[in-house]
């Protein structure tokens, strides 16, 4: 008899974080190595949030919160859905937990049964998957391309609906494809949605903060009120409010799932981090200002790898409207050579090519389920950027 669970044959390693480990440990080994494959951004946790947390911890707010997150925490997330959303939550329709991935965890552990079927835009998160496939679920992976922006479609959408269907899955701005849905496109979604009352849509609007230009952001039941009682919208303070590792995800939906997923929580890991939940109160009633500086400087690091990586032979790189990924594709490379005679057969050897000959370290698009492609995170210094770009443009020319 196996001793292990037969749920872990189903799961692969995330790719994002073996590219990660992989970088520090050849750093480790005296290697150059720019590491381009962590999704965090570079800049620290704003003072008035670290001195909430400080505060807190003096204040004695050290002991077990509840499993659904502290009262003020819950009551900023919902006055957050209402100022920049326009959704209408009770703070009991909220939940907090450690980071958006217990988010997702909890929603597919209370909700999926074995053959339900989650549909799953392709390029995708390179965990949603498995959180599916470990919950019982089946993915099913509806596809994009370049040419329409990495967006799903209504056409896409509809055909990917069966009788199983139970959840859509939507991550918008996107990892890794740095996509992210107009009005319009909601719309279109939306009305397809409206056509299948079975489907839920769960909305990961973790990047909701990083759209550039005149990008103006909507949530999918925002855009489609007749939604709301099927939508589970997620967000969480570590990506536009630079908090990482503070592990505070959160989102709201029907009491009813809420509920559902309060009981899983509250037998996994009871709530998040005390002193993490009063920073993030600061983070989402307090000052917004450092948003609009940080958006500024993720934008300038978008469009110099842009333009730098559609200067590379044979590398096409579309610009995204938010997040900070690129998501290029390498299909000019296929089938070319290194110096030292390896066929550039896919995106996998690219990228492992890539990190030998020149210290760049990316992820390929297949581990997001769709190639040939790799992503680069630009949440790094200019001079990083540039330089990791010259040496990318450097070897796409040696291949012959």
């Amino acid at each position: 008899m196996a001793f292990l669970a037969d749920a872990l044959s189903r799961v692969k390693p995330s790719a994002t974080i073996a590219v990660t480990q992989k970088a520090r440990e050849l750093k480790n080994a005296g290697r150059d190595v720019i590491g381009l494959g962590a999704g965090e951004p570079d800049f620290d946790t704003p003072d008035n949030i670290k001195n909430a947390a400080i505060d807190a911890i003096r204040r004695g707010e050290t002991k077990y919160p509840p499993v659904s997150g502290i009262a003020p925490l819950r009551e900023a997330i919902a006055r957050k859905f209402k100022r920049e959303n326009n959704l209408d939550y009770k703070p009991e329709q909220t939940i907090v937990a450690t980071g958006g991935k217990q988010i997702l965890f909890n929603a597919f552990m209370a909700t999926l049964n074995p053959g339900d079927e989650v549909i799953i835009p392709r390029p995708y998160w390179v965990s949603y998957p498995e959180m599916v496939a470990i919950c019982g679920g089946t993915s099913v992976f509806a596809e994009t391309s370049i040419a329409n922006g990495f967006k799903l479609t209504a056409e896409a959408l509809e055909k990917a609906i069966t009788p199983k269907t139970k959840w859509l899955l939507m991550n918008s701005p996107s990892n890794p494809s740095g996509a992210a849905y107009t009005e319009a496109e909601l719309r279109a979604l939306a009305n397809v949605l409206l056509k299948h009352p079975h489907v839920w849509t769960l909305t990961d609007d973790m990047y909701e903060h990083l759209t550039y230009g005149d990008f103006v952001f909507k949530t999918i039941a925002e855009v489609e009120p007749a939604l709301y009682d099927r939508t589970l919208t997620m967000n969480g303070v570590s990506k536009a409010y630079a908090m990482t590792g503070w592990r505070i995800g959160y989102a709201a939906g029907p009491v009813q799932l809420i509920k559902a997923m309060d009981m899983i929580q509250g037998q996994q890991t009871s709530g998040a981090c005390t002193i993490a939940q009063w920073a993030s109160v600061e983070a989402l009633n307090g000052p917004q200002d450092f948003i609009q500086q940080n958006k500024a400087i993720f934008q300038a690091r978008r469009d110099l790898v842009v333009s730098m990586l559609n200067q590379a032979r044979g590398i096409s790189c579309p610009s995204p409207e938010g997040a900070f990924y690129v998501y290029p594709s390498c299909e000019g490379l296929i089938g070319k050579k290194t110096q030292a005679g390896t066929v550039i057969a896919d995106d996998a050897v690219f990228t492992s090519e890539l990190l030998e000959a020149e210290g760049v370290a990316v992820v390929q698009g297949t581990a997001f389920g769709l190639g040939p492609n790799f992503r680069i995170s630009y949440a790094t210094s200019e001079k990083l950027l540039e330089e990791a770009c010259t040496r990318i443009q450097r070897f796409t020319a040696s291949l012959v």
